[in-house]
This record gives structure tokens, C-alpha cells and sequence, in this order.
């Protein structure tokens, strides 16, 4: 059975000439912004149903906000901090992510779509039962990350730290991964169809062993 090479992420589409905007102590529940490069801290506050469209995040602190729901359509993340963000049942479409530090975030049940993440702390992050779409992780850290029933199409993983990930109950379609590190990874039997190059095989050649019930002897 051949299996197709994962689809490129769309990129988003972002004005150049966005004008910068302050959110301070506005309200942020139910808060939409269009077309605004914002920064700042925002961090433990709550956020339930914040949206960006056509914007651009520089350096913006979102760390242990509550905002489930957040959705973002075609924007830039540059920098800044999601970390331990609960953004659960949230929205990512045609969104470019870089130098993100998102230790513990929780995107569980998020619909992530032609989104981007490049060199980003992604480690103990959570996508549990969430859908991948057209995703790319590249030189991201992402060791114990949690993928529990999620479901990956067109999923690349490129020279990730993918230690101790969880893979359980995952389901892929047209993904690959290339150059990870994969020790410890959990859940081997949800990466069936992923594509991968033979030096990334030979590092879970003894959880698939496991896997399927195959005892090694002397």
C-alpha cells in the first residue's frame, strides 16, 4: 500500500500594515480583534471565546489564561508565552507559529488547520482527541506531549523531541515523521499509516515489538 506524502500548511493571509493595539485591562471574555499586531500580558486571566482574525501576536503572554474556546484565523505568533494556556474546543485556521514557549498548554478537543509551529517548546502540551489538519511541527520540543485520540492528516513532524509522547488512540492519515527523537514514546500502535524514514523505525523496533505481541529472545 503506498502511502501519500502529508499536504503543506497553508499560509496565513495577515496585512502587512496592521495597526498596534493595547488590550490592558479590557475585558477579554467574548473579545474579538481583527487586523491588530498586539503584545503585552495577558497572562491568568480569563479569556472564554477570544478570537483573532488577521492578526499578529508579538511577544504576547498568555500564560495559565483561561480562554477555552479561542479561536484564531489567519494569524502570526511570533515569541511570547502560552504557557500552561487551558484553550480547550478552540478554533486554529492558516495560523504561523515561531519561538513559542508553550510548556503545558492545553488545546485538547482544538481544531488546528493549516497551522505552522517552528522551533517551539510545545513539551507536556496537550492535544487530546483534538483534529490536525494540515500541520507542521518543525524543531519543536514536544517530550511528553499528549495526542490521546487525536486525529492527524496531514501531519509532519520534522526534527521534534518526541520523548515520551502519547500516541494512544490516534488515528493517522497521509502523516510522517522524520528525524524525532521517539525513546519512551507511548502508544506506538496509533502511529498505523504514518510514514518514516528507516533510522526513525529502527528507534521504537522495540515498542513495536511489544506492540504486537513479538517476544525477543537470546
Amino acid at each position: 500500500m503506498t502511502s501519500l506524502p502529508p499536504v503543506a500548511p497553508k499560509r496565513p493571509n495577515v496585512p502587512s500594515n496592521l495597526g498596534a493595539r493595547e488590550l490592558g485591562d479590557e475585558r477579554l471574555t467574548g473579545l474579538r480583534v481583527t487586523e491588530a499586531e498586539l503584545g503585552g500580558d495577558l497572562s491568568e486571566r480569563a479569556a472564554a471565546d477570544l478570537r483573532f482574525d488577521e492578526a499578529r501576536l508579538d511577544q504576547l503572554d498568555l500564560s495559565g489564561t483561561e480562554a477555552p474556546g479561542l479561536t484564531l484565523n489567519d494569524a502570526i505568533v511570533a515569541a511570547g508565552s502560552w504557557a500552561n494556556l487551558r484553550a480547550t474546543r478552540g478554533r486554529l485556521t492558516r495560523v504561523a507559529v515561531e519561538d513559542l514557549r508553550a510548556t503545558g498548554v492545553d488545546l485538547g478537543e482544538t481544531t488546528l488547520k493549516d497551522v505552522t509551529f517552528a522551533g517551539s517548546r510545545l513539551d507536556l502540551a496537550s492535544f487530546r482527541f483534538a483534529k490536525l489538519e494540515r500541520v507542521a511541527f518543525a524543531d519543536c520540543r514536544l517530550e511528553e506531549a499528549d495526542f490521546y485520540g487525536a486525529e492527524l492528516s496531514s501531519v509532519r513532524f520534522e526534527r521534534c523531541n518526541l520523548t515520551a509522547a502519547i500516541f494512544s488512540a490516534a488515528r493517522c492519515e497521509r502523516s510522517e515523521i522524520r528525524d524525532c527523537q521517539l525513546a519512551d514514546l507511548q502508544g506506538v500502535e496509533g502511529l498505523g499509516g504514518v510514514r518514516m524514514p528507516w533510522p526513525d523505525v529502527m528507534q521504537l523496533t522495540g515498542l513495536l515489538a511489544a506492540a504486537t505481541g513479538i517476544v525477543v529472545v537470546d
